[in-house]
């Protein structure tokens, strides 16, 4: 009798116990679902919008042309071309934007005017901090100089600005130009470097088909020294100077332009030439130019010092408008109101290959990793046909070492739709050694379709290639083995499009250390 008490008892507190248990689990599942499901619900609750998550977007309206971001008081101040009257009106102005950590930005409001001289609205240009009073309006003055079309005729010609307040409102200083146009159609976009060996000011500026260059000891009165000529690649816009150390050493001086090689098969972004300067000229080691990006979409590009480092010359920093002038208001954004997306900031090295030439390579910079709240990781990953992951997401950064032996097409499909239909491709051609990224499959700004795949030399003899993939409501970006290439392209998917599928055809691929850093918003 009393061991039937006891088992009774026993039994009583026992089914007490395992309700108490599985309550508990319940709540601790609800509580903090696994992590895949986290990582779907995070996913599927963003927002829908074309609003980017991590990019630096246009606050309303239009941006087109960065212009280069200069450090100082404890930030990096960033200027570009907007237009607030877009689409129905022109003109644009310098509207400025700051960060400290080129991740995070704040918008800091209009600071040169548009139609408030003679002369037209202002366009691209450069501006520095005159810590040595160079030019007569005190020492830690704010200058630009910038291309604005005349009064006289609308010739394109260089004017100078100045701030007082450390950038935040500019004034002009004339309405005649610090720099004449001297007969040229396209005359435009300074770019302003300081030589501190020679104590002068130097520009280069776009001429048509060639980069000039120029020096002055004031910032007001210029003078010619040289040009640089090209072939091939268009109009010239934008142009770049800057000397940069290698990873062996060695200092280089790099000429960057924006250009538009699509006539002979070549890139619409910006190509640069290593070489050296000489005070006057540059000389470049060879003539054809290299393509920092390989996609349809990082023009105007911008690059700049590590405001916070000691070596000015190991890294540098760089930036775009990812955008392309043959289709530039064919955007869904216009629905949130607003047209204008940048690349992510990227860190840029001088690297020298194996047969002793020079690269420039990319990478997305460090400060991004601060935005990531979950992280998916995969060690082994076997494809011999295609591998859909059980993760659903449109913002995040995408890492993989792929392998392969007899595979003929081998990448990803990003921004999947659930029926497979739609999707943007990025992978390796083995047969014709170049990768890609393809956006015929999803909607995207070119209405000719001309543009729909970009592609880049691949050597795939090695077998083997490091893959990172930036992936933003609007935007591909494609860094491959260590950023020795990259592709930047627009892309327009249905926003609830989230899928991602491992492919290899032809025979079988290794996807290892394959890691998804998913991004939280920068606003």
């Amino acid at each position: 009798m009393k061991n039937r008490v006891f088992n009774k008892k026993v039994y009583k507190w026992i089914g007490v116990f395992f309700i108490i248990y599985l309550g508990s689990i319940f709540f601790i599942r609800l509580l903090f679902p696994p992590i895949d499901k986290k990582i779907n619900q995070a996913a599927n609750k963003s927002p829908l919008t074309y609003r980017p998550i991590y990019h630096f977007s246009a606050p309303d309206k239009w941006i087109n042309d960065p212009q280069r971001p200069v450090f100082f008081d404890g930030k990096y101040h960033y200027y570009y071309l907007y237009n607030k009257d877009y689409p129905n009106g022109n003109g644009t102005e310098w509207r400025q934007a700051t960060s400290q950590d080129l991740v995070h930005w704040k918008d800091e409001g209009v600071a040169i005017p548009k139609y408030t001289t003679k002369n037209g609205d202002p366009w691209t240009g450069s501006f520095i901090v005159d810590d040595q009073n160079t030019a007569g309006f005190g020492k830690g003055t704010v200058i630009a100089i910038v291309t604005q079309p005349s009064a006289d005729g609308g010739k394109q010609e260089q004017y100078l600005w100045y701030s007082t307040d450390r950038g935040k409102t500019f004034k002009s200083y004339s309405d005649h130009p610090i720099l004449p146009n001297p007969g040229e159609k396209d005359f435009r976009d300074p770019k302003i470097i300081w030589d501190s060996q020679a104590n002068k000011w130097m520009m280069v500026l776009a001429e048509g088909t060639k980069i000039g260059f120029y020096e002055s000891r004031n910032l007001k009165e210029w003078h010619y020294t040289g040009g640089f000529f090209t072939q091939d690649i268009g109009v010239i816009e934008c142009p770049d100077l800057f000397k940069i150390q290698a990873n062996e050493g060695t200092y280089k001086w790099v000429l960057g332009a924006s250009a538009n090689g699509k006539s002979i098969g070549k890139p619409n972004t910006y190509a640069y030439w290593i070489g050296n300067y000489n005070g006057k000229d540059f000389i470049a080691d060879y003539s054809e130019p290299q393509w920092l990006d390989y996609g349809f979409d990082w023009y105007g590009g911008v690059t700049f010092e590590d405001g916070t480092s000691s070596n000015k010359f190991d890294k540098r920093y760089a930036l775009a408008w990812m955008n392309n002038w043959d289709y530039p208001n064919n955007t869904p954004t216009l629905q949130d109101d607003f047209n204008g997306v940048d690349s992510i900031v990227r860190q840029i090295k001088l690297k020298k290959q194996n047969n002793d030439t020079y690269i420039l390579t990319s990478q997305p910079i460090e400060a991004l990793n601060q935005l990531t709240f979950s992280t998916n990781s995969f060690k082994h990953i076997e494809v011999n046909g295609s591998k859909t992951l059980k993760i659903k997401s449109d913002v995040y950064q995408l890492d993989a070492d792929i392998s392969w032996s007899d595979a003929k097409n081998v990448g990803l499909r990003i921004r999947e739709s659930t029926d497979k239909t739609r999707h943007i491709d990025v992978g390796f051609f083995i047969p014709d050694n170049f990768s890609y990224v393809n956006r015929v499959f999803t909607d995207q700004p070119d209405k000719s379709k001309k543009y729909v795949e970009s592609k880049a030399p691949f050597d795939a003899s090695k077998k083997k290639v490091h893959l990172k993939v930036l992936v933003d409501k609007t935007s591909i970006e494609v860094f491959i083995d260590d950023g020795n290439v990259t592709h930047s392209n627009e892309v327009f998917p249905h926003l609830n499009d989230k899928g991602i599928t491992l492919f290899s055809e032809g025979g079988p691929s290794i996807f290892k250390n394959v890691v998804i850093k998913h991004f939280r918003s920068i606003h």
